[in-house]
C-alpha cells in the first residue's frame, strides 16, 4: 500500500512505516489537534456527541482494566527487579515476540494515529512516550492524559517507550501460550515497548505507562505514587492517596487550592511532580452541586466513556446500567484552578483515603510515622454489596501502597522511600474514611462529601492540630474530639452506632483482617516490621 502522511499545523516531521516499526501504513495521523481528532471521531463514527459538545465513546465489554491479562517479559536484567506473582505475571520472550509480530501485522496497512507525549513534569526524569493506535478516540484519550509537547519540541521528539494498541485483535493462541484469556497487555522492559490487544478500554494505556514509571523511578531513588496532589497559595502541598472510589479526584479538586494532578505523581529532591497532563475522573453520580469543578470540566475536548444518554445527547450521570465505572478524561486546563507547572515543593500533609464499608474507622485520624507506613502498605478500602456479582456484604480490599496493581517492584521499596521522605521533610499523615458511619453498608449511612471536606479542611488549615484527641480501642487511632462543621458524634465511630456490641464485633473482625493481610510484610530480620503500629486484638 502506498504510504501517505497527514500533516497539520501542529505536526512533527513526517514518520515512515519503518520508523513506526510497521510493515506498511495507509495514512499516518500524527499529533492531531483536538479539533482534528473530533472531526475524525465523527467521520469514523467512533462515538456520539453529547448535548454540550463532548465526545462520548463506548469501550465494549471491557469498561475497566483487565489485570489478569497483564504480563512482563521475564528476562534479564529486569527479572531481578520485578516482584513476580499475582500482580506481575511472567511471559517468555518467545511468546512476546509472537504476539508482537501479530500486533504489527494487525496494525500494518491501516490508517494509524500517532500521539507523542511526556510522562512526568520534571524535565530531568520525564519519559517520551509514543502511542500507536487504530482509532482517533484512543489518540484523543492519551492526548488528554499525557503532557503535550510544545510545537517546538516535536521535531526532536524521540520516544523512550512505545505503546502499540491493537484493540481490534485478540490472541487466538492464548491457551497454547498458557495465558489467562485472548486479551493481553504485555510490557517488555528491555525493548521499551508495550503491546495491547483484545480490550478497548483506554485506561490500559494510561495505567500501563504509570506501571513503567513505577519501575523506572524508584530505581533512581524517586518515589512514584498513586495519589492526587494540590497546593495552596503559600506553597503547602497535600497528597491524597486512595483506591478507586475513595474520593481522590473529588477531594483534591478544590476551588481554594491549585490542582497539581489527580492520580499519578513522583516525589524527588525538588518536590512533587505530576506524571500526567490531564485527569481521569469517575462520572457515576456526578452532580454540579457537589463536584462543580469536575462537572464543568466536561466540555469540548473532554472524552466521556460508557455514559448513558438520551436521544438528544443529554447525559444521565446517575445511570450505571453500562458500568459503575463511567469515566471522563480531560486536559488539566479544564480545571480553572490548576497549577500550570504541574509540580510544586515538598508536601506538608499526606492523607490516606479509605472507603470503609464496615463503618468502624473514624472519619479522620492522625497517624504517627510508623502508622503511616502500616496503612500505606495495607492500602485498605472495602467493596460493598451490589458492586460485583456474589458480593452480598462488605469485603475488605488491601492494595499495597494504594496501587498494588501498578507496582512492578516489591511494595516495601515504595514504602521505604515514603518513610525516608516523610522523615526528611517532617510530613504529617492522616487517615480519612469516606465510607460509612453509624453502621456498615446497608445499616449506616455514607459520609457526606461536605463532612469529609470539613475533615480535610481541618487538616489543611491546621485546625486539627489544635484539638484534643482520644484513641480508638482496636485500631489505636488518634481521633479528634471536635472539628468545625463535623458532628462530634461521628468523630468517634463507636458513638455513632446504636448497637455498641455490634460495633465492637465488627471492629474486631476488620482488625483481624488487617493483621492477617500484613503478615506478608514481616521479614525474618525484623528490619521493616510495622505490626506494632497496626490494630491489636
Amino acid at each position: 500500500m502506498r504510504e501517505t502522511i497527514a500533516t497539520t499545523a501542529t505536526a512533527a516531521p513526517q514518520l515512515t512505516a519503518t520508523e513506526l516499526g510497521l510493515n506498511s501504513v495507509g495514512t499516518i495521523y500524527r499529533n492531531l489537534s483536538y479539533a482534528e481528532l473530533f472531526s475524525h471521531e465523527q467521520a469514523n463514527n467512533e462515538g456520539k456527541v453529547a448535548a454540550n459538545g463532548t465526545m462520548m465513546v463506548d469501550t465494549g465489554k471491557f469498561t475497566g482494566r483487565s489485570p489478569q491479562d497483564k504480563y512482563f517479559v521475564q528476562q534479564s536484567p529486569s527479572r531481578e527487579n520485578i516482584a513476580w506473582g499475582r500482580v506481575n505475571r511472567p511471559v517468555s520472550p518467545e511468546i512476546f515476540d509472537e504476539l508482537y509480530s501479530d500486533v504489527i501485522n494487525h496494525l500494518s496497512g491501516k490508517n494509524i494515529y500517532v500521539l507523542d507525549g511526556y510522562s512526568g513534569a520534571n524535565h530531568n526524569t520525564r519519559k517520551c512516550v509514543r502511542f500507536i493506535t487504530e482509532f482517533a478516540w484512543q489518540s484523543h484519550f492519551v492526548k488528554n492524559m499525557f503532557i503535550r509537547p510544545q510545537t517546538t519540541e516535536l521535531p526532536g521528539f524521540s520516544p523512550d517507550f512505545r505503546v502499540y494498541n491493537a484493540a481490534g485483535m485478540t490472541n487466538k493462541n492464548w491457551e497454547k501460550h498458557g495465558l489467562n484469556s485472548e486479551v493481553f497487555c504485555v510490557f517488555n522492559v528491555e525493548k521499551n515497548v508495550a503491546i495491547i490487544g483484545g480490550t478497548w478500554y483506554g485506561g490500559e494505556m494510561k495505567k500501563g505507562i504509570f506501571t513503567m514509571m513505577n519501575y523506572w523511578l524508584p530505581l533512581e531513588n524517586i518515589l512514584s505514587m498513586h495519589c492526587s496532589a494540590n497546593v495552596c497559595k503559600s506553597g503547602d502541598v497535600c497528597l491524597f492517596f486512595g483506591l478507586s472510589g475513595t474520593g481522590k479526584t473529588t477531594l483534591s479538586t478544590d476551588a481554594r487550592r491549585k490542582l497539581i494532578g489527580d492520580d499519578e505523581h513522583g516525589w524527588d529532591d525538588d518536590g512533587i511532580f505530576n506524571f500526567e497532563g490531564g485527569c481521569y475522573a469517575k462520572c457515576i453520580g456526578l452532580a454540579e452541586e457537589s463536584e462543580p469543578e469536575i462537572f464543568h470540566a466536561i466540555r469540548r475536548d473532554a472524552l466521556l466513556e460508557n455514559v448513558v444518554y438520551d436521544e438528544d445527547g443529554v447525559i444521565d450521570f446517575a445511570d450505571g446500567s453500562k458500568t459503575e465505572n463511567t469515566r471522563v478524561s480531560y486536559p488539566i486546563e479544564h480545571i480553572a484552578n490548576h497549577e500550570p507547572r504541574l509540580k510544586a515543593g515538598h508536601p506538608k500533609n499526606i492523607i490516606f483515603l479509605t472507603c470503609d464499608a464496615f463503618g468502624v474507622l473514624p472519619p479522620v485520624s492522625k497517624l504517627s510515622r510508623d502508622q503511616a507506613m502500616y496503612y500505606f502498605l495495607s492500602g485498605y478500602t472495602a467493596k460493598v454489596a451490589g458492586t460485583e456479582r456474589g458480593v452480598t456484604e462488605p469485603q475488605a480490599t488491601f492494595s499495597a501502597c494504594f496501587g498494588e496493581a501498578f507496582l512492578p517492584l516489591h511494595p516495601t521499596v515504595y514504602a521505604e522511600l515514603l518513610g525516608e521522605k516523610m522523615a526528611r521533610h517532617n510530613v504529617n499523615a492522616y487517615l480519612v474514611n469516606t465510607g460509612w458511619t453509624g453502621g456498615g453498608y446497608g445499616v449506616g449511612q455514607r459520609m457526606s462529601i461536605a463532612a469529609t471536606r470539613a475533615c480535610v479542611n481541618a487538616i489543611l488549615d491546621g485546625t486539627i492540630e489544635q484539638t484534643e484527641f482520644e484513641q480508638s480501642r482496636w485500631f489505636r487511632l488518634k481521633m479528634p474530639k471536635e472539628l468545625p462543621d463535623v458532628d462530634s458524634k461521628v468523630l468517634n465511630p463507636r458513638n455513632a452506632w446504636a448497637n455498641k456490641d455490634a460495633f465492637d464485633a465488627t471492629a474486631r473482625k476488620l482488625a483481624g483482617m488487617f493483621i492477617d493481610n500484613f503478615k506478608k510484610y514481616i521479614k525474618d530480620d525484623n528490619t521493616f516490621d510495622f505490626t506494632q503500629a497496626g490494630p491489636q486484638i
